[in-house]
């Protein structure tokens, strides 16, 4: 599966203009070979606790957040409990990336079930 994951991480960034990175984390790490001042581990905190404080406010849970960062603009979904970061040059189509919602919906929900599977298997 991973090897699968990672050509289709390939072809979303050769498809979209812009695109630089992708990532998915929990709300807690990033690992990434993208620039560290990019993708810090306090943005996807950050990103989990805006919207948790929104939600507080009566915005109800929030889908995705849009950031612009210096010449980056950083789309984040949330598919708690994990966080799909897109990386993209701040002049990259925003509505392009926000329509990525759909297509990772699926994606991330099956590394979910991953996870939670591996979660609870017996290590031996």
């Amino acid at each position: 599966m991973g090897e699968k994951l990672q050509a289709y991480f390939d072809k979303l960034l050769l498809r979209i203009d812009g695109l630089k990175a992708v990532t998915i984390t929990d709300r807690d790490a990033v690992s990434s070979d993208v620039s560290p001042r990019v993708l810090e581990s306090a943005i996807s905190t950050t990103f989990s606790v805006v919207s948790d404080q929104a939600s507080k406010l009566g915005l109800k849970k929030n889908n995705y957040v849009v950031s612009l960062y210096g010449i980056h603009q950083i789309v984040q979904f949330n598919h708690a409990p994990l966080i799909t970061t897109l990386v993209a040059d701040s002049n990259a189509n925003t509505g392009i990336l926000l329509d990525l919602w759909d297509e990772l919906k699926e994606l991330i929900a099956t590394i979910n079930t991953a996870i939670l599977v591996s979660q609870d298997s017996p290590v031996t």
